[in-house]
């Protein structure tokens, strides 16, 4: 049986498809903290990322209507990202998957040191 055919219906699976890959998960979450932020600054906080990486998950998120883009028409050209409305529903999902790391990485720790 072809997999979209047997998940296509499935919630998780559609979810993971929209927000999959090993970047946009930390996008949205860098978006979602500093509300507005411009290309070079979220650039460089998440170096080691490359550029065609990090325009490419934007460019998809975009799509997906998750992520906004805002060009000026400046000199230089300056461009700010942002959620959409729909981006932020997702803040609840965000805060608790830092929670769980933060705990994790702190277990992770105390058994490392214990």
């Amino acid at each position: 049986m072809d997999f979209d055919v047997k998940f296509g219906n499935c919630p998780i699976y559609y979810t993971i498809s929209k927000i999959e890959g090993k970047w946009k998960w930390v996008i949205l979450y860098k978006l979602h903290k500093c509300k507005v932020i411009r290309y070079n600054r979220l650039w460089d906080e998440l170096k080691p990322i490359a550029h065609r990486t990090l325009s490419r998950q934007l460019k998809e998120l975009e799509a997906d209507g998750l992520v906004h883009r805002e060009q000026y028409n400046e000199i230089p050209p300056r461009v700010e990202y942002s959620l959409t409305l729909v981006g932020e529903t997702l803040a609840p999902i965000l805060e608790l998957m830092s929670e769980w790391g933060a705990e994790q990485l702190s277990n992770a720790q105390f058994q490392h040191d214990g």
